[in-house]
């Protein structure tokens, strides 16, 4: 048998010195057990007074933080995004601070003027609306001058660089320059003019991108329409407060004149020849109809507004006898140009595009008015012109025109008119007169359109002062002049106060009309009101609501009103009527009317007479009638001399007894005058009234009277109520003193002491019915048993007595009274006899009340005796 093997031992483990780690690849080693770790923690040690927070306190910042300096450095950054970024900070922070423009503009101006070049769009476009919609806003009110001195070295950089778009902004940022300050262009006319000739010569974009010249166009068109023509339409005339200034500075100087004007004279020669060969790179545009946009549109228009003003200029030039534009151009713009009209011989075109064609030979026709000053056109050339005209008047070319445009185009025509009619023969003259006639009686009395019409009228009749045609020269002219002044007044009625320009207008062209003798040759309509009562209903309307008369004349402006009553003056001459002077005094009497304005009219009124414009006894008529019927009102209590009213009416009595002393002898005015104002004292005027009238007698009265007899009887039976009225309007205030009353009374008593002293007898009559009516009131006091009736009974006895003692205070009257002594001793009588009275009417109060007159009575009738 084989032995079986033993079962081998089990090994006994070794200790390990050493034990290696296997790491994987890519892993970091870990740092050796014994390393030192060089790690050092700290916190930061945060000091409140060194934050950059704290430095900014107090100091304004864009939302950002930063500051205005800040933000002006980083305009200049390399990056254009920062750039752009800073521009938009400065602007926020002049919405926040607007007080930093003003206290740093020419600091901000010298920095940022540098973007005007920039090579990145967005920062340029930054630029521009930073300028538009901040800077040039805020400055306005300020001298521009030094800002723009800053500002034009570098905007002529900019027009002369490389890069196309650069170059544009250029242009576009001086278009905005010229907006905000118009002298800009005069005071660097040559080399503005020659950089735009530049640029629009160097056309290679203009069928890629039309916008681009668009831009280029429409600053050149605004800086030609600065320039000074005969016109008083242009741009530069409708900028408020600047259109004061020089917009040539170079016409100042004589010295300098001629040299610069030369220099650019020649630059708008090259500049209108540029134009318009621009013009005829348009010219296939217009006739592919398909190629004709909106972009298109507005360049051809920007291209012939130009020429339309640099023509304008030429013209004023011609006037000065300094030409501009020579032969060679002249010849230029009839082949080039004015050949191409009209540029939409058929009518077949969409809507828009037909309105813009219609804009279009609009400024064409323009351009062809202004040279057809100058020149001597083609026939069939001035036909197709002419032809344009009549029918844009009679508004027979409204194919996709709106109504603004076609206001716009006959604004911009009208001017042009009264000249065209100079240069046409007789059949075209009534073409043209008779599509004017319709468009000034078709427009609306407040339209700008009516406006024109209106300045057309005038140099249609009066141009240059003197006066166009007359009946001898050309009967149908002068008949369609006839007929426009004749519809002047009716349209001022229609206009009312709500369009005091409008008014004003109409007013100065009737005042210029009356000034030449201009209106004596309106006709009258059976239809329509006559041209005589419309003036008179301008002045007092027959809608007059209640008592209130006078037209839209009371409410008009100053101005206004004093074009109206100058005209008024001249209107006079051949045409003033008993009417219209009715109506010129309810326009008096009109409490609306202010006290200036009242004389004003009663000056006008009597230089006319003076002028021998109004007869004697219609200017007798508007005196007494004015005198009479004006209205003096108290305010709610107050009494009526001490309303404003009362006042108004003394000066105005004042004045119209001047008027009555300067037309002649006295005594003899009064003669005239006599019944009429007696007639007015019969008819018991208010107390004002009636003193004014008393006053009128006095001033043309004399001692002694000159007053017939039937006259003195009127006196007598008016002036003992009169009197009394005084007292009872004027009651005596213990409060005030005695001399305060006797002042406040003396105005409406004057002219009766002065009636006095002229006429005994009727000192002795008056005194003799006031006796009479204290002795009727005695009687009735003593028998009537009602307190009411008895009361009014003693408050005339009362007044009775007032009146008394207010005559005998004047020491003259007193002289004039002392005759009539027998009266007034009777009138003490019966107050004394009132004083025992056992009438039940008669209170304890009351009798005291005559005891005091009684005894003051007695003093005064006593002192007569001396």
């Amino acid at each position: 048998m084989v032995r079986s093997k033993a079962p081998a031992k089990k090994q006994q483990k070794k200790a390990i010195d050493f034990k290696k780690i296997k790491r994987k690849l890519g892993r970091k080693l870990p740092p050796a057990k014994n390393a030192t770790n060089t790690e050092i923690k700290s916190k930061a040690i945060i000091l409140p007074e060194q934050s950059v927070g704290a430095e900014k306190s107090g100091i304004a910042t864009s939302k950002k933080g930063l500051t205005l300096k800040e933000l002006l450095q980083q305009t200049s950054h390399h990056n254009p995004k920062v750039r752009k970024d800073a521009l938009l900070g400065i602007k926020d922070l002049f919405k926040h601070y607007p007080g930093e423009m003003q206290s740093h503009k020419y600091a901000i101006i010298q920095k940022l003027r540098e973007r005007v070049t920039d090579g990145d769009k967005l920062v340029r476009d930054a630029f521009y609306k930073l300028f538009e919609a901040d800077i040039f806003p805020a400055c306005i009110e300020d001298n521009l001058g030094p800002m723009v001195s800053l500002l034009m070295p570098y905007i002529f950089s900019a027009m002369a660089d490389s890069s196309i778009d650069v170059r544009l902004m250029a242009f576009k940022f001086f278009h905005l320059v010229v907006k905000n300050y118009p002298p800009t262009f005069s005071l660097y006319a040559e080399k503005i003019l020659e950089n735009y000739t530049d640029i629009i010569q160097k056309n290679h974009f203009y069928v890629q991108d039309k916008s681009k010249l668009k831009v280029a166009l429409s600053g050149l068109e605004h800086c030609l329409s600065l320039l000074p023509c005969d016109e008083s339409d242009t741009e530069s005339q409708k900028k408020g407060h600047l259109q004061n200034e020089t917009l040539l500075a170079y016409e100042q100087d004589v010295a300098e004149e001629s040299v610069r004007f030369a220099h650019v004279s020649e630059r708008l020669k090259e500049i209108v020849g540029v134009l318009i060969n621009c013009f005829q790179d348009f010219i296939p545009l217009i006739r592919a109809r398909g190629g004709f946009d909106e972009a298109s549109f507005d360049c051809i228009n920007h291209i012939l507004c130009g020429i339309r003003y640099a023509i304008k200029y030429s013209n004023r030039m011609h006037i000065q006898r300094q030409a501009i534009l020579d032969q060679e151009t002249a010849s230029m713009l009839f082949k080039k140009l004015l050949a191409s009209f009209p540029l939409n011989p058929d009518n077949n075109l969409p809507g828009k595009v037909a309105e813009w064609y219609f804009i279009l030979n609009t400024v064409l026709t323009e351009t062809f008015l202004e040279v057809s000053k100058w020149s001597h056109l083609p026939t069939d050339l001035c036909k197709r012109f002419l032809e344009f005209v009549e029918r844009t008047l009679l508004g027979k070319i409204t194919r996709g025109n709106s109504k603004s445009t076609h206001e716009k185009s006959l604004l911009a025509l009208l001017p042009s008119l009264p000249k065209l009619i100079l240069r046409v023969d007789h059949d075209w003259r009534d073409n043209i007169l008779q599509a004017f006639t319709i468009v000034f009686n078709d427009c609306k009395p407040d339209s700008q359109l009516k406006l024109a019409c209106i300045s057309t009228i005038r140099d249609l009749i009066i141009p240059n002062g003197d006066i166009l045609y007359s009946s001898e020269s050309d009967p149908t002219v002068v008949d369609y002049q006839s007929a426009w002044v004749n519809k002047l007044p009716s349209l001022l009625n229609k206009l009312g106060d709500k369009h005091p320009l409008s008014t004003q207008a109409i007013l100065q062209l009737l005042l210029d009309l009356g000034r030449f003798g201009c209106l004596n040759a309106s006709p009258t309509f059976e239809e329509e009101p006559t041209f005589e009562e419309s003036i008179g209903s301008f002045f007092n309307p027959l809608q007059g609501k209640g008592d209130v008369s006078g037209g839209p004349f009371a409410s008009l402006p100053e101005k206004a009103q004093e074009l109206a009553l100058c005209f008024l003056f001249y209107f006079t001459t051949d045409n003033f009527s008993a009417p219209l002077l009715e109506s010129i005094v309810s326009c008096c009497l009109n409490p609306q009317l202010k006290p200036a304005v009242l004389y004003r009219i009663v000056e006008i009124l009597h230089s006319a007479y003076r002028a021998g414009y109004i007869q004697i006894t219609d200017h007798f008529s508007f005196l007494v009638t004015l005198v009479a019927r004006f209205k003096v009102v108290p305010d709610e209590g107050q009494l009526a001399m001490e309303s404003n009213e009362e006042e108004t009416f003394k000066a105005l009595t004042n004045r119209v007894c001047s008027c009555l002393s300067e037309m002649g002898d006295g005594p003899l005015v009064l003669q005239i005058l006599e019944k009429i104002l007696l007639e007015q004292i019969t008819l018991k005027p208010a107390l004002d009234n009636g003193c004014a009238i008393l006053r009128m007698i006095c001033a043309l009265d004399s001692k002694p009277t000159r007053l017939s007899e039937s006259s003195i009887t009127t006196l007598i039976e008016f002036l003992p109520e009169y009197l009394i009225d005084i007292v009872k309007s004027i009651p005596e205030d213990k409060e005030k003193s005695s001399y305060l009353y006797m002042q406040t009374c003396l105005y409406y008593l004057v002219p009766c002491y002065s009636l006095f002293d002229r006429s005994s007898r009727l000192t002795e009559e008056v005194l003799k019915r006031m006796q009479s009516i204290v002795s009727e009131n005695t009687k009735a006091l003593e028998s009537v048993q009602d307190k009411e009736s008895g009361r009014n009974s003693l408050n005339l006895i009362q007044h009775v007595v007032s009146v008394v003692l207010l005559m005998h205070n004047d020491v003259k009257l007193r002289k004039i009274i002392s005759s009539s002594k027998s009266e007034i001793d009777l009138i003490l009588q019966n107050v004394v006899s009132l004083q025992s009275s056992g009438s039940q009417s008669l209170t304890v109060e009351a009798k005291h009340t005559m005891r005091i007159a009684g005894e003051r009575l007695k003093i005064a009738s006593n002192s007569l005796l001396v």
